[in-house]
């Protein structure tokens, strides 16, 4: 069959491809754009794509020859799930994998804010580092201090496995409470969002993207937050109204921001970069060596099952395909 790589994947990843089918792979580190995905799509049975590809029902009709779309990431808002449905075609993901890597970037944005880190670094750099003093470029301390978690999914219980190293008090908040043993077990307290927001010195996002998850963090939200608290983002952007962050960090309302992912990603809202109570990283939370080489093996391990007309490790519509009887891979 044919395969359509889109993104640039270790040699020895694209080697256990060709044994078996034949491959057209993006060979640089740039995105491909969409018009010609769109043009080497038309041939192809099978799909690896990245989280910035927009595969849309526009793109599911084109792709006519399709069987499998595995998606080189644990979110899938890129991809339209139902339109592949329709038309049989098995989706995966690659969760699980990025959870570690992306817990330690969020603690990692935690500490950097408190301490004020890459300032320190710009002054240092920049020969402003001229004396000490003891009330010079202070920061705040994270030991002791209350962590607020929203999302306490996979990668926010590796967050609150961080947190106890530096006796922090945790508050969480999801759609639906942990059992009381769990609670107990992780050492974690339910809170509304209004409370969270209102007794967290640190406000950690860890929640998928959805229709009620979109701009959870506005501008209303935001005002509940003390002035010494920051927020870090290493979710999804549209969690966020970055506008609203914007206004809400000019007027010091709160202390900062960590964020690694934009409301309309790669783009920031004018004025962002601005401001030194800042961090901006450029989607990074899973960017280790480690997790992206097994995030990639994960995705071809999908990718081939779904070929074969086996369940991908990690489908997302399977149940739904085999419901409707329209597999794409069962003969016609």
């Amino acid at each position: 069959m044919k395969i359509l790589v889109t993104g640039r994947l270790p040699e020895e990843i694209l080697a256990l491809l060709h044994r078996e089918h034949e491959i057209e792979a993006n060979e640089k580190d740039r995105p491909m754009k969409r018009e010609k995905i769109l043009e080497r799509i038309v041939d192809k049975d099978g799909l690896l794509c990245m989280l910035t590809d927009t595969v849309d029902r526009t793109f599911i009709e084109k792709a006519q020859r399709l069987k499998m779309i595995a998606n080189l990431g644990v979110g899938f808002n890129n991809i339209d799930v139902d339109a592949a449905t329709s038309r049989g075609i098995p989706v995966s993901n690659t969760p699980d994998v990025l959870t570690e890597a992306t817990a330690d970037l969020a603690f990692t944005l935690i500490l950097s804010l408190a301490r004020r880190v890459v300032e320190g670094d710009k002054r240092t750099r920049e020969g402003r580092f001229q004396f000490w003093a003891p009330l010079v470029f202070l920061g705040r301390e994270v030991t002791g201090k209350t962590l607020g978690i929203i999302g306490l999914g996979k990668i926010g219980k590796a967050v609150v496995k961080r947190a106890g190293g530096f006796d922090m008090r945790v508050l969480y908040h999801n759609r639906r409470p942990l059992e009381q043993a769990e609670e107990e077990t992780l050492g974690v307290e339910y809170a509304d969002l209004r409370r969270l927001l209102k007794q967290a010195d640190f406000v950690s996002l860890h929640v998928p993207l959805t229709d009620r998850t979109r701009h959870l963090i506005d501008r209303e939200s935001l005002g509940w937050m003390k002035p010494e608290a920051f927020l870090i983002n290493t979710s999804r952007g549209p969690v966020v109204d970055e506008k609203a962050l914007l206004d809400t960090l000019k007027q010091g309302k709160i202390a900062g921001a960590g964020l690694d992912v934009y409301e309309e990603e790669p783009s920031l809202t004018p004025g962002l970069v601005d401001l030194e109570n800042v961090i901006l990283l450029p989607h990074v939370g899973s960017a280790t060596l480690e997790t992206r080489t097994r995030m990639a093996w994960l995705a071809v391990d999908n990718l081939l099952a779904g070929l074969r007309g086996e369940k991908p490790p990690n489908c997302l519509n399977w149940e739904d395909i085999i419901e409707k009887g329209s597999h794409s891979c069962a003969p016609h």
